[in-house]
């Protein structure tokens, strides 16, 4: 959820508390699967004064709600990631992605596709430290997750119908993979007839999916944090915050 650049920020504000930098640096971790010794190495790397003799295992305990201990390690629980989010936009950069970027990060714990959420993590980052064409890509792709997942459950039967209609050669989709054989621009023309998706919103997304495409392939296009910020809000109103 943090890089160690954001974690070194949000451990050094003058009223964290030892708890909340336990649970900064659990994020940091990846936020699951984390043993004591590893919070505690990230603890040492941000410079936090004492965190050689700071009983990170008690703070943890004391988070109550915010974290748990599995077989494998700490893991923050959806109060926890909220939390830790809240406390890591305090110290992001103040560029338009960045703002956007954190209102984002609001909606992590709330999305239950892990690979929706696992892309949007790794945007958000991209976002805040200005790697504008990777916080494009990425994002993209987990909206395009979520929306094929929600495909899948709600509108399968319709989806092959009509992609059969334009396409003989179309193999009726199973599962998220089959779908995302089917080139975006087509899925999203499907989404409208099928009324998964409105003809406005389709009109949005064809702009983002523009975007997605100039960003992943070599040439001379120039982007800034406003176009990126334009973009992942398409994203999080329309895509993230409705099929998440």
């Amino acid at each position: 959820m943090l890089t160690l650049e954001q974690l070194k920020q949000a451990v050094h504000r003058k009223d964290v508390t030892k708890t909340d930098i336990a649970l900064l640096c659990l994020a940091a971790a990846g936020a699951k699967d984390a043993p004591t010794v590893t919070v505690r190495k990230l603890a040492i790397e941000s410079g936090v004064k004492g965190a050689k003799t700071i009983n990170f295992s008690s703070h943890l305990n004391s988070a109550e709600d915010k974290v748990f201990k599995g077989p494998k390690g700490w893991e923050l629980t959806n109060i926890g990631r909220k939390y830790v989010a809240g406390l890591a936009a305090q110290k992001m950069a103040a560029s338009p992605a960045a703002a956007e970027a954190q209102s984002l990060r609001v909606l992590l714990p709330k999305l239950k596709n892990e690979n929706a959420r696992e892309f949007l993590t790794e945007a958000i980052v991209c976002a805040e430290q200005s790697l504008f064409r990777a916080a494009v890509v990425l994002s993209w792709v987990g909206a395009m997750a979520l929306l094929h997942d929600y495909a899948v459950s709600k509108h399968l039967v319709n989806i092959n119908a009509e992609a059969l209609k334009r396409n003989p050669k179309w193999k009726p989709a199973k599962t998220t993979d089959d779908l995302g054989k089917m080139n975006e621009a087509a899925f999203l023309e499907i989404a409208v007839t099928v009324s998964m998706i409105g003809k406005n919103v389709k009109n949005e997304l064809d702009t983002c999916l523009k975007l997605r495409n100039a960003c992943g392939h070599p040439n001379s296009l120039k982007i800034g944090a406003n176009k990126v910020a334009a973009h992942l809000e398409i994203l999080a109103l329309n895509v993230y915050a409705v099929y998440g």
